[in-house]
């Protein structure tokens, strides 16, 4: 009897032990599960952002709003992507500001080839007036920027030789994102543009479709492109700086409060990307050596050549900003 007591009390505990746990995760039901559209791997800095952005975002709203990140390109690539924010398929998305300006062609502006003298440069521009003015400027476009996420600078990599000299990089077939400005940049540097979603760029190299490539240390890694071409040249022919989105259509449906709050750590996910973009460009790098990949950096003389050829790209892409260039040039000095 003692026994048949102590097994129903017991029967009865963890009933209740039970109830409780579910009671409690029952109190905290979502009002918005949103989806978050990343194409890089899950330890890239990037996607790492986007998490902490979603764990942000939860924790400040007590959970009321869970935002769930896709990351390996799994919603699509980062032109559909874009695609789908413009029409409420997606909720959120980091994005290059290479697709981003097909949408919205002032951005052209800030990937301009050879337009910063580096990092420090790129972000007195981000973070001041002309930053600013440049997150106001999507009028209609049914997106909304959140933040600035951190990308490095973009180089060259092939598989043919030693990119030294202009003359060097001539012919050869480059992948580029799926952008006019990327792709006249190709033309104008005498090479042959072809326009290829990211993650088909490892095959491309490897059947011999495409020569080379161009992306940041850590994107070269990350995907073992250097793998299949192992010539690197460090020209940083664009610094691309990225952006954190959100669709129209899932922002109209937040109270003021969530906004503010997503705002808040949309800028927060932001600094906290900086710093893993720096840390693990440095490990990127260290690993691309370490595999024997050749490495090449322009000369002063070189690079001065290669900027001379895309010069005329400033006129026929920024003839409406000239005074914007401008300021972001002084900005430099």
């Amino acid at each position: 009897m003692k026994m048949a007591v102590f097994l129903l009390c017991g029967a009865a505990l963890l009933t209740a032990c039970a109830g409780a746990r579910g009671g409690k995760a029952d109190s905290v039901v979502p009002e918005f599960v949103l989806t978050y559209a990343e194409n890089q791997a899950e330890d890239y800095p990037t996607t790492q952002g986007a998490y902490k952005f979603a764990e942000l975002v939860n924790q400040r709203t007590n959970g009321k709003i869970e935002i769930q990140v896709n990351a390996g390109g799994t919603l699509g690539d980062e032109r559909s992507v874009i695609e789908q924010l413009m029409f409420g398929g997606v909720d959120f998305a980091r994005v290059s500001l290479s697709p981003l300006a097909e949408f919205v062609p002032k951005l052209n502006v800030l990937q301009m080839p050879y337009l910063y003298t580096g990092p420090e440069h790129m972000w007195r521009v981000l973070e001041g007036k002309i930053g600013d003015d440049f997150m106001n400027s999507f009028g209609d476009s049914n997106l909304i920027p959140l933040s600035w996420y951190d990308a490095g600078a973009r180089n060259f990599y092939n598989s043919v030789r030693p990119i030294e000299t202009l003359e060097d990089i001539r012919g050869m077939n480059i992948r580029v994102q799926e952008s006019e400005l990327m792709v006249d940049t190709i033309k104008a540097l005498g090479a042959n543009p072809v326009p290829m979603a990211y993650g088909d760029v490892y095959s491309g190299l490897q059947t011999g479709k495409i020569d080379g490539a161009e992306n940041n240390w850590p994107s070269y890694e990350s995907t073992r492109h250097y793998e299949v071409a192992g010539y690197y040249t460090i020209d940083e022919h664009t610094r691309v700086p990225e952006l954190q989105l959100v669709a129209q259509s899932t922002w109209d449906k937040l109270s003021p409060e969530y906004q503010n709050i997503i705002r808040e750590c949309a800028q927060e996910s932001a600094v906290y990307e900086r710093k893993l973009w720096q840390e693990r460009e440095k490990i990127s790098e260290q690993k691309i050596r370490e595999a024997g990949c050749v490495i090449t950096e322009l000369s002063a003389e070189e690079k001065a050549r290669f900027q001379d050829a895309v010069s005329p790209m400033y006129e026929l892409y920024c003839a409406d900003y000239v005074d914007i260039i401008d300021q972001i040039v002084a900005a430099g000095k």
